[in-house]
């Protein structure tokens, strides 16, 4: 069983930077793939950007390419999104999830969720 909870999230202008991060509890996260995902009001929840479980492989969504990384400390069970030059477009609720496969993800935990909202 793995349990995550986000954290970092808050208000920001255009152009600045926040850093998410995925604290997660139980050992088995080490081995998850990790994946960060975004819900906009009145849009469907879409992927940002996942992690492989040794950090070794990373995939991004297009819209956050070159702007976002994302990374992990296995050593502290907890993950993290580096958003830079953010867009009011990227405004929405941050979610991480954790599970097996790579390339072909499975989800099977999910955090509550993180607000991060960018003005214009």
């Amino acid at each position: 069983q793995v349990q995550l909870v986000e954290s970092g999230g808050g208000l920001v202008q255009a152009g600045g930077s926040l850093r998410l991060s995925c604290a997660a509890s139980g050992r088995a996260f080490s081995s998850y793939t990790m994946g960060w995902f975004r819900q906009a009001p009145g849009k469907e929840r879409e992927f940002v950007a996942a992690i492989f479980w040794s950090g070794g492989l990373t995939d991004y969504a297009d819209s956050v390419k070159g702007r976002f990384t994302i990374s992990r400390n296995n050593a502290k069970n907890t993950g993290y999104l580096q958003m830079n030059s953010l867009k009011p477009e990227d405004t929405a609720l941050y979610y991480c999830a954790a599970g097996p496969g790579w390339p072909k993800r499975r989800y099977d935990y999910w955090g509550q969720g993180t607000q991060v909202t960018v003005s214009s």
